[in-house]
């Protein structure tokens, strides 16, 4: 799941909420949240045939419910494409704060009937993504924020100063809960899972903090698109140059040349993949399959480096890694999917990450950049 913290951030991708082991409760909620209008419909319907009348307003109502059911089972459509792994997308520079004016825009109507108002404070960014995606993914996040917001919602565009990537704060004070029980789903909504989904396809970071009365959630892109580079991303800026935070050259020869790297990959495509990314440095290379084998590798010969697939990080791994602590090796994680490229300490992590997609221009980046800590 994304993270969601009552009280200190962090910052993790947003997988589908919609894996295996998800689908039995997202499919029992999916139920829950159209029965419930449908019920209050029904009841409506009811009233109206005993009274002999209904008058406009119960006819709005009537027509709200109706609406909120189809709604939800439109989300429920878009969440089984998502798990079924069927979203084909073409990626385009988008300016991602007229994106969201125009959303903002074109939902004034439903946030006044709400007595909601929507507060924008926007910095002019671009990023590359699917279009039709991410038009999808704001309307989702401001449904999700209008279900449970008291009278405000601010959204936020700015640029982290590293890496340079575009994130969007949407924050809100929670209205009292209309009725409570399992059809009030809060910020846990169906809503929010495919906006989860949504995040995770597009190779975004989402994190969710909530302390009392107050959400905030934030979207990372990290294909951003900096201004200084004529159109390239800030991730392809760096895999390009090799600059390290700040500007400051990276040495490729000097950072990379004859060290040690131990892969630790269990499927031979990875094992591929990443040997074909550092083909071109000299480097001195050793591959095992699992992090048992990887501890006793180092128990000979400790690495300068070592490059595990994301599958394998887990408490076994932590254990590895306290083990070789002393000689202080550097490690990057290969993440099963996406465009993700975070260097260590850049969003509090402990370890640099690589989104599979971009394997090949952004490995060799994010290892000289480890390396030269230790130069």
């Amino acid at each position: 799941m994304p993270h969601v913290s009552s009280q200190t951030p962090s910052t993790l991708d947003a997988p589908t909420s919609a894996s295996a082991g998800h689908w039995p409760a997202l499919v029992a909620q999916v139920g829950v949240e159209i029965a419930a209008p449908l019920t209050a419909a029904i009841e409506q319907i009811n009233a109206a045939l005993a009274s002999g009348k209904i008058d406009r307003r119960g006819l709005r109502a009537l027509r709200d419910e109706i609406e909120r059911a189809r709604q939800v089972g439109i989300m429920g459509q878009q969440l089984t494409r998502f798990a079924a792994g069927g979203v084909h997308q073409v990626d385009e520079t988008l300016a991602l704060d007229e994106m969201l004016t125009s959303v903002l825009a074109q939902a004034a109507r439903r946030t006044l009937a709400r007595g909601i108002t929507v507060e924008p404070d926007l910095q002019p960014v671009q990023v590359r993504a699917d279009a039709s995606l991410l038009f999808g993914l704001l309307n989702t996040v401001l449904d999700w924020a209008m279900a449970s917001a008291d009278e405000r919602i601010a959204f936020t565009i700015d640029v982290k100063p590293w890496p340079k990537h575009a994130r969007i704060a949407c924050r809100f004070g929670h209205a009292p809960s209309a009725g409570g029980g399992a059809a009030d789903a809060g910020p846990d909504s169906i809503a929010w899972h495919l906006l989860a989904a949504t995040a995770q396809a597009m190779g975004l970071v989402v994190d969710r903090r909530q302390v009392v009365g107050t959400t905030t959630l934030t979207i990372e892109f990290p294909r951003t698109v900096d201004p200084e580079a004529e159109g390239v991303t800030a991730s392809e800026a760096i895999a390009t140059t090799g600059a390290a935070p700040g500007g400051t050259p990276l040495n490729a020869a000097s950072t990379i040349d004859g060290r040690h790297v131990l892969i630790v990959a269990s499927r031979r495509e990875m094992r591929v993949l990443i040997r074909d990314a550092l083909r071109d440095l000299n480097l001195l290379l050793d591959i095992v399959g699992t992090v048992d084998e990887a501890a006793a590798f180092c128990r000979e010969s400790m690495p300068d480096a070592v490059i595990i697939e994301a599958i394998q990080v887990g408490a076994r791994f932590q254990a590895f890694r306290d083990e070789v602590a002393g000689a202080a090796p550097v490690f990057v994680e290969i993440l099963e999917q996406g465009t993700t490229f975070e260097l260590a300490g850049s969003t509090g992590a402990a370890t640099s990450r690589v989104g599979r997609d971009v394997v090949a221009s952004a490995l060799p980046a994010a290892l000289m950049f480890e390396l030269s800590k230790r130069a």
